[in-house]
């Protein structure tokens, strides 16, 4: 069992950068992930890391938001900058065994913490 702890989230103003990140109970060797759904709609996959580091963005983040793995600490990080509105939504952190954006191949997700861009 794996257990994913948010932080980081907050309010800021458009242009403006957060930076969220996700203590993991244990070493994970497999996908991890950002996700953020937005109250009424489905998970949006936004970043994540595969096993071996490979990195890789939606479209609507890319040269915005940035990903990082630390294999010592256990943490998963989003450095977000240029922020607009749209990218207001609750962000997950998420582990699981398929590096897609399909949230039903990830069995672990954190709590969520709010990103709110105004």
């Amino acid at each position: 069992h794996v257990q994913l702890v948010e932080s980081g989230g907050g309010s800021v103003q458009a242009g403006g950068s957060l930076r969220l990140s996700c203590d993991a109970s244990r070493y994970i060797n497999s996908c991890m992930a950002w996700f953020r759904r937005v109250l009424g709609k489905g998970y949006e996959g936004v970043a994540g890391v595969d096993s071996e580091g490979t990195r890789r963005y939606a479209d609507n983040v890319k040269g915005r938001f940035t990903v990082s793995k630390d294999n010592v600490k256990n943490t998963l990080s989003l450095q977000m900058n240029s922020l607009k509105p749209e990218d207001t939504a609750m962000y997950y952190c998420a582990a699981g065994t398929r590096c897609t954006w399909e949230p039903r191949w990830y069995n672990y997700w954190g709590q969520g913490t709010q990103v709110t861009v105004s």
